[in-house]
């Protein structure tokens, strides 16, 4: 099968196409036939090897020391179930499918295997593949921080520091469709779609400093990990709660994400989608991501006519 891979850590230059085996799924597995996967942020960190230093140990341990132990790259995807392992109950060939993968990783690929209790579940009708790519990592991370950690609950005022990345889009929605009235903040370019996803308000942050509103609020979730709550003293109202992607701890499950489903095809949540590439293109989609302005997702489409 196709699949892009990567040799050595580094620039967007060292992930390359090659012809590898195609998995066969053991009996507790389903092997998907992978129609898209994303660029995701981790993709991003994992092939240059960008992680804090006091990660830095245990994770060349994992990744691998010298050289890349899991070669093919990949967080998310969406496809259909080719095949199912003889103890597999939950899915059967046919069904349509979307998926994190994990620390696994292995999305940049034809064909994927996925234990079937793992977070794997079926897609939204109403979306197509590329679209259903885009959702599991993002809203999985959003989920959390919104309903079980900051409990965000009906006419309270929230505000998503990086509203536009993938985890603040679904950030936005999830806090509105719990109630809250929301006030994004991202850059220019990107005020109109936080506005068109269900912010009440967007700040820019290039042009307006969000803890001088004069405003409060009793939750502010900081989904891109750069601002501290100290920051945000200010603007918090008593008994308000900050969060961090990148400090509050959470697992994903397969639950969250049929919960996920279930308001997508309500019409509550939607994919926001900055570009899309072909898998031959992986290389020119990791250099776009590299410059850190994308809007939502970047989605991969992975053919299989040839």
């Amino acid at each position: 099968m196709k699949a892009v891979i990567y040799e050595k850590y580094g620039p967007p230059e060292v992930l390359q196409i090659a012809e590898v085996e195609k998995p066969a799924p053991r009996p507790e597995e389903i092997l998907v036939k992978v129609h898209a996967t994303t660029v995701r942020a981790g993709d991003i960190r994992m092939r240059g090897f960008n992680v804090p230093s006091g990660e830095w140990i245990p994770a060349r341990l994992y990744l691998g020391i010298f050289r890349p132990r899991r070669k093919i790259l990949g967080m998310e995807l969406a496809g259909e179930v080719e095949a199912a392992g003889s103890d597999v109950t939950r899915f059967k060939v046919g069904d349509q499918v979307y998926a994190t993968t994990e620390l696994e990783f292995g999305g940049y690929a034809q064909y994927k295997c996925l234990k079937e209790d793992r977070v794997v579940a079926l897609k939204p009708t109403n979306m197509n593949f590329e679209e259903a790519a885009a959702v599991p990592t993002g809203a999985l991370g959003a989920l959390p921080m919104v309903r079980d950690m900051a409990q965000v609950q009906p006419g309270q005022k929230v505000m998503i520091y990086g509203a536009s990345g993938s985890v603040g889009t679904y950030a936005v929605q999830l806090a509105r469709f719990y109630g809250a009235e929301v006030t994004g903040v991202c850059s220019t370019d990107k005020v109109e779609m936080v506005m068109s996803i269900g912010a009440a308000r967007v700040i820019d942050y290039t042009k307006e400093d969000f803890t001088q509103i004069g405003e409060n609020f009793d939750g502010i979730i900081d989904a891109v990990g750069i601002i501290s709550k100290s920051q945000c003293t200010e603007i918090l109202a008593t008994g308000g709660q900050f969060f961090s992607i990148h400090k509050v701890s959470y697992k994903e499950t397969a639950q969250n994400l049929d919960f996920i489903r279930d308001r997508i095809e309500a019409g509550e949540i939607v994919a926001v989608i900055d570009r899309t590439y072909p898998l031959e293109e992986m290389v020119a989609a990791h250099r776009y991501v590299d410059q850190g302005h994308k809007k939502g997702n970047v989605v991969i489409t992975v053919d299989h006519d040839s």
